[in-house]
């Protein structure tokens, strides 16, 4: 069986895979991924990710075609996703892993994991069994590590991990643009996954490709120190830098960006000091003008009368309009509205206006929030 290597990190994410079509994500080119696949490999890279959604429902099927068929099962570690969002009840786990299995063309799976646990996931994974499934499937030789890709708050990943520590790693969304953000909680995720002694594989790295196309400001900070470094090189190094990850999965969708990130993963350098402060800069520029000016202070939820999230719902706005709908602004919205009155549930009684230090127009936002956010 394949091992991972500590010293090749560089996941290889089958979320983002070449089209022939570029409006259609199930037209995936399978020779073109053959071709990166097959490159991939002769590095020694050797992790591939996919889950039961990609490419609509199309990835795991491409992953059969372009590695399983043309690649002996001992020279590849493959990862795959319970999709815990399509389970409705206990018998679904079952039914969903002997699916993927007969997707991928394979018997076991190396690493397999529920997908995008938050709170609510969480709660219903328990009430259906689903934390019991994954340890048969493990026992049962079918799934050699069992873990969760997460998406929510640090405190809910520290109850999960409380709860069951027979999860053997987390997959996590780290980026330095997220690093200190409210909603995504790259930093506090990842410092509670090292509490718990978990391994972190981490997703989003480059945030969708949001940090990639960066402000001529950030670029300057970024070409000056390393004129020849690609932004995402940039990005991929600082999750791959951070103490505890195991593997950096990147979404690549041609040979060129997977040989920009070989270049640089193959002989791993973590940043210098010097370079941390420059992201750290870079990350101060992309926080610059955000589309509402809120701090997060939370004062205007001290008498709301209907316990609005507030500051949680401009936080996901703000990153709607900065890096667009590539990095999941409806699951966070939704996960941000959890024990919490909606956008749509403010009664304009203005009490929130007198008590923000930015004088923002909150009444009117959360209206503009509300009509995207509740109406998608």
């Amino acid at each position: 069986m394949a091992e991972l290597n500590p010293n090749m990190r560089l996941g290889f994410g089958a979320m983002r895979l070449p089209l022939t079509n570029p409006d259609d994500p199930s037209s995936i080119d399978i020779p073109a991924y053959c071709e990166m696949i097959d490159w991939y490999l002769d590095q020694g890279f050797n992790y591939i990710d996919t889950a039961y959604p990609y490419h609509k429902e199309h990835s795991e099927e491409a992953v059969a075609e372009a590695l399983v068929k043309r690649h002996p099962r001992d020279s590849y570690l493959l990862a795959d996703k319970l999709p815990t969002f399509l389970v409705k009840g206990p018998e679904d786990y079952e039914k969903f892993f002997t699916a993927q299995l007969a997707r991928c063309q394979v018997e076991y799976f190396d690493y397999y994991l529920l997908h995008n646990m938050g709170q609510e996931r969480f709660e219903e994974t328990t009430r259906w069994g689903g934390f019991e499934f994954m340890k048969k499937v493990k026992a049962e030789g079918k799934a050699r590590h069992i873990g969760f890709s997460f998406h929510d708050r640090a405190e809910v990943l520290e109850e999960i991990l409380k709860a069951h520590p027979e999860m053997e790693f987390v997959q996590l969304q780290i980026n330095y643009a997220d690093w200190e953000s409210d909603v995504i909680q790259s930093r506090k995720c990842l410092e509670t996954a090292r509490r718990y002694g978990k391994p972190v594989i981490v997703m989003e790295p480059v945030k969708g490709g949001g940090l990639v196309n960066l402000p001529e400001e950030a670029m300057s900070l970024m070409k000056g120190y390393a004129p020849d470094a690609s932004p995402a090189s940039w990005a991929i190094r600082f999750a791959a830098s951070q103490e505890g990850v195991m593997m950096v999965l990147s979404g690549m969708s041609s040979l060129d960006q997977l040989k920009d990130n070989a270049a640089f993963m193959k002989e791993f350098r973590p940043l210098t000091p010097e370079e941390f402060s420059i992201l750290e800069k870079v990350a101060g520029i992309l926080k610059k003008s955000p589309a509402i000016p809120c701090t997060s202070c939370k004062y205007c939820m001290d008498e709301c009368p209907m316990n609005i999230n507030i500051p949680g719902y401009f936080a996901v706005y703000n990153q709607l309009k900065q890096y667009g709908e590539n990095n999941f602004p409806y699951m966070h919205y939704s996960r941000q509205a959890v024990g919490h009155g909606a956008a749509s549930d403010c009664i304009e009684c203005h009490s929130c206006e007198g008590h923000c230090p930015q004088h923002i127009k909150i009444t009117e936002y959360l209206k503009e929030v509300s009509e995207i956010f509740e109406k998608k």
